[in-house]
């Protein structure tokens, strides 16, 4: 994350003239991707609900000399999506990449997940609902709101933020696991649905319980000693931005091995798919 001081990352990469929106974007995973996309040089729209904390967050990258703006945006609902879609296109005229970030976790349901994993039929409905609005509904109303302008310009690339296989199946996990299940079947069809439109759509996840705020802060010190920083997402998704990503859909990479992966990829590059002409 920017501090007054430094950064913790530094892109091998440039992306300058690369316009991203980045969804819950002020804290955690949201706010390391941020960084190291505004870090490359790219341009970044910071969404997050219109509070102190964004704005605060958007001062501290421009105070670094950060292209960082603020977006306020709660993915939770249609027409603040849509609005703040139009002001990008107004602000910008277009965009390049977006994130699908935003979400929330198990601690919104059972503040002790880690070490007293709760049955689903203990969950309560609201509790329930409020997960999946916010971690699977948003991702398709943000898609929604945005996927207009890169039909505009017949590219663009969408990245959605998951989680590992395991916690989707992990006892005590309802509803945080199904939510992400969701998004992930989610992006599956919107890889299909804009595939012929030249348009982008890849999974990223860090590959492991991170140290953001979606852990207690009381869990056994050798669980923390675990936890990926969430700079881990760093160098993913400046590649996900940058000209080497051309013509990546559908992919699902774990920033954990992330090195692995990058090694297969150069090894076996794709061929980008034709964008589908107009009539």
């Amino acid at each position: 994350m920017v501090t007054g001081k430094r950064h913790a990352y530094t892109s091998p990469v440039s992306l300058r003239g690369v316009r991203a929106v980045v969804t819950g974007a002020t804290s955690g995973l949201g706010a390391a991707m941020a960084d190291a996309l505004l870090t490359a040089s790219a341009r970044v729209a910071i969404a997050a609900r219109r509070t102190p904390r964004l704005e605060a967050a958007v001062t501290r990258w421009q105070r670094a000399d950060l292209a960082a703006e603020a977006l306020p945006l709660d993915v939770r609902y249609a027409r603040s999506a849509e609005a703040a879609a139009q002001e990008i296109h107004t602000r910008w005229g277009g965009l390049d990449l977006l994130v699908n970030n935003a979400g929330i976790g198990m601690r919104t349901v059972n503040p002790r997940f880690v070490e007293r994993p709760q049955p689903f039929w203990e969950v309560a409905p609201a509790g329930f609902a409020d997960v999946i609005a916010t971690n699977l509904a948003d991702y398709f109303l943000v898609a929604r709101a945005f996927v207009p302008l890169f039909l505009e310009q017949d590219r663009g690339r969408i990245v959605n933020v998951t989680m590992n296989h395991e916690t989707m199946r992990q006892r005590g996990f309802v509803p945080y696991g199904p939510s992400r299940a969701g998004a992930e079947a989610l992006s599956a069809i919107m890889t299909e649905d804009l595939r012929s439109h030249g348009i982008a759509v890849n999974l990223l996840l860090p590959g492991g319980a991170t140290a953001t705020g979606m852990i207690p802060d009381d869990v056994h010190p050798e669980f923390r000693a675990g936890l990926l920083p969430p700079e881990v997402m760093g160098q993913p998704i400046c590649f996900l931005a940058s000209p080497e990503a051309e013509g990546l859909t559908g992919a699902r990479i774990v920033a954990r091995d992330w090195e692995r992966w990058l090694a297969n990829f150069r090894a076996y590059p794709v061929e980008p798919a034709p964008a589908q002409k107009r009539s």
